[in-house]
């Protein structure tokens, strides 16, 4: 099992050490990414338990994990504000938010509005829950979060037409961050993206193939190309290396963002990435 290159005390101690001018991430498995700045914390889509390990354990899609857990959620009380993508569980993990709200009542949980009944029944009806959508944006915690629909194979919406699947512009200072959730690149996804001018994208690279019986991802090619077609300054690849069925090699992803120019890093697992790193000059 891959073992992160930094886990439990000792990503605790990075985290608490780092700080400075600038922004850091933390990639924790998964979807899963921790941004630090200015002393202020959001924890984007954590999955940090064995829930899906357990749930499909004996039938004809086990959730074998690949990299073990970063840390306990509950050691990530000092969050400011959590996001969820959307319902699936690696991004809406009650093993995860339960602990981890225990530990941080009143600790804001940023979802789609479209799924507010469906996150109550899975956590309770205890908590601040801010729902967004399609366009629409909230303040939290000093960040600002701007919802843009996510197409995990389609763009979902509910009978009240509003988005099940949002991806989150997150805003704060000079810097802007995306985070796509599950995504494919459908038609205007990048035209949407380019005009909010975003330092770093985190993208999934798993894709899609019939027989895993889940809902597709962006693959590595896919993910280098919406970030180029974004002017990103910099993409992160995510959603990888967790289960044994549903994972791809990040090297498709670096191969083809080498070939258009895009600027790129790979994370291992319980990694720190710094805004310094940035590269010069924007697309």
């Amino acid at each position: 099992m891959i073992v992160p290159v930094l886990q439990d005390e000792a990503l605790l101690r990075d985290i608490a050490a780092a700080g400075g001018p600038g922004f850091r991430l933390w990639w924790l498995g998964q979807s899963g990414f921790l941004l630090q700045w200015q002393g202020r914390h959001l924890l984007l889509d954590p999955y940090l338990s064995d829930a899906l390990t357990v749930k499909y354990a004996g039938t004809d899609r086990p959730h074998v994990r690949m990299t073990e857990r970063a840390m306990a959620p509950e050691a990530l009380a000092f969050v400011d504000a959590v996001t969820c993508s959307h319902n699936h569980t690696d991004h809406l993990d009650a093993e995860t938010l339960l602990p981890l709200l225990r530990a941080r009542p009143g600790l804001p949980l940023v979802i789609p509005e479209a799924n507010r009944a469906f996150v109550a029944a899975r956590l309770g009806d205890g908590g601040t829950r801010i729902g967004l959508d399609d366009g629409t944006a909230a303040e939290v915690a000093g960040f600002t979060l701007h919802g843009v629909a996510s197409a995990h194979e389609q763009v979902e919406r509910d009978e009240a037409g509003r988005c099940r699947c949002l991806g989150y512009v997150v805003r704060f200072g000079p810097w802007t961050v995306y985070h796509s959730g599950d995504t494919l690149c459908y038609p205007g996804l990048a035209e949407r993206l380019r005009p909010f001018r975003p330092d770093v994208v985190l993208l999934p690279i798993n894709g899609r193939a019939l027989q895993r019986g889940v809902a597709g991802n962006l693959d590595g090619p896919e993910a280098a190309a919406l970030a180029a077609a974004a002017g990103a300054r910099l993409a992160i690849p995510c959603h990888y290396e967790m289960f044994e069925f549903n994972t791809a090699s990040p090297g498709a992803f670096a191969a083809a963002a080498a070939r258009l120019g895009q600027p790129h890093r790979i994370l291992r697992c319980g990694e720190r990435w710094s805004s310094e790193e940035l590269p010069d000059g924007r697309r």
